[in-house]
């Protein structure tokens, strides 16, 4: 029973179903629990980022889901803040003078969105689909895709981020141990003392596999 309510969210939740109608039943369930993950308050904060990092000509979107979508859906105001944490003369993303009013268009400016926020650094698994934008399936997705971004910008400190740096956590960053010579030759040394005092061990008393233990009375 568990593998077919897996198998029914992939299904349900797959790109292919993305022109189906309304959902209904179990599917229904599944896109009513993944509403639930959608964050009110974070969007408060992902809005503000997005105006100061870009700019107020971007506008300000409708409280609530709809219109958190109904503004990113295509997908110009999402390049014009991928391209805001570059430096003049490598924005990575080309965006229109004119916002695409053609499906494909806004979701292919979507797409190098995506391609851009990977380039930049945010992982696969924090990455959101096209579909899950452009059809509403998961916006806590494409919130998680943002905060993502965000900790980049403040982690890299490359001074192109605007804004509040507390509004986002700093990625763990890797601390490479630097060794001198002479600390080098030490570690030498002590693994060569551990190889001699090995060197008596004796296997005398050890049992070979699959030979049964004599015991001598």
């Amino acid at each position: 029973m568990c593998d077919f309510m897996r198998m029914w969210e992939q299904v349900s939740l797959s790109p292919s179903m993305a022109n189906k109608g309304p959902s209904y039943g179990m599917s229904r369930e599944v896109q009513s629990k993944i509403e639930k993950k959608y964050d009110d308050e974070l969007e408060e904060r992902l809005v503000e980022w997005i105006i100061l990092q870009c700019g107020s000509d971007v506008g300000r979107p409708d409280r609530g889901r709809l219109g958190f979508q109904v503004w990113l859906k295509n997908g110009v105001i999402l390049s014009k803040l991928v391209n805001s944490l570059h430096p003049d003369g490598s924005k990575p993303v080309k965006v229109p003078e004119n916002p695409p009013t053609m499906v494909f268009k806004q979701m292919e400016q979507v797409a190098q969105f995506l391609k851009a926020a990977e380039d930049y650094g945010v992982t696969k698994t924090d990455m959101f689909q096209t579909v899950d934008l452009f059809e509403g399936k998961d916006l806590a997705a494409v919130q998680r895709t943002l905060m993502a971004l965000g900790s980049l910008a403040v982690t890299k400190n490359d001074g192109h981020y605007r804004g509040d740096p507390n509004w986002f956590m700093k990625k763990a960053q890797e601390h490479k141990r630097e060794f001198t010579d002479s600390q080098l030759q030490e570690g030498k040394h002590v693994i060569g003392l551990q190889m001699g005092s090995n060197r008596g061990a004796s296997q005398a008393g050890m049992t070979g596999y699959g030979r049964p233990r004599q015991i001598i009375s």
